[in-house]
């Protein structure tokens, strides 16, 4: 099986580039460096994620962690997305430790992705690990596929939303999470 590196080399000679060219010597290896880390979000578990940041707490109160800034990339074109993750939910006598929802974020976006399916990942994440009455979660991309080639449309976000339990069935809770995570 060929290496990325290998591939990229094969791609710049495509394209009509040297890549013996002195600026070009070491990208195929640092290519292969980046979609390693780009794509670390599979090597990840959930589990492992939440296995000692799960706490019993007397809390039927609703938590949110906003602005959560992510970047992943598009698996149609391989081309950066990036913006930012609001994730809420309604305590049933669980909480998570706050720093576990960006990590649960970035396991998911470091993956080749559409906004939308990673939109439903973290709210499915979210309802395994904690159980709670609802959970919503809100993410705002922009998409270079959108910005540099097709539509070359610049200031475009892509908003998505994925919303279980009490978040889908009432409104009043729905509206007190548009309310704070600054969209209504």
């Amino acid at each position: 099986m060929k290496m990325i590196s290998d591939l990229i080399k094969e791609m710049l000679v495509s394209i009509g580039e040297d890549p013996k060219r002195e600026g070009l010597l070491k990208t195929p290896q640092r290519v292969e460096e980046m979609f390693a880390f780009l794509t670390e979000g599979y090597g990840i578990d959930l589990d492992r994620i939440a296995e000692d940041a799960v706490f019993k707490e007397d809390i039927e109160d609703m938590i949110v962690v906003r602005d959560i800034e992510f970047f992943s990339m598009c698996e149609h074109h391989l081309l950066p997305f990036y913006g930012k993750c609001h994730i809420g939910y309604i305590s049933k006598s669980r909480i998570l430790g706050l720093s576990k929802f960006p990590r649960i974020v970035d396991m998911y976006s470091r993956r080749l992705q559409l906004q939308e399916r990673l939109t439903q990942q973290i709210a499915a994440a979210v309802v395994k690990v904690l159980q709670p009455m609802g959970v919503a979660v809100v993410i705002e991309a922009a998409h270079l596929c959108m910005m540099m080639r097709g539509v070359e449309k610049q200031g475009t976000l892509a908003v998505t939303s994925a919303l279980h339990g009490a978040f889908r069935t009432d409104d009043k809770t729905r509206n007190e999470f548009l309310r704070l995570i600054g969209k209504m």
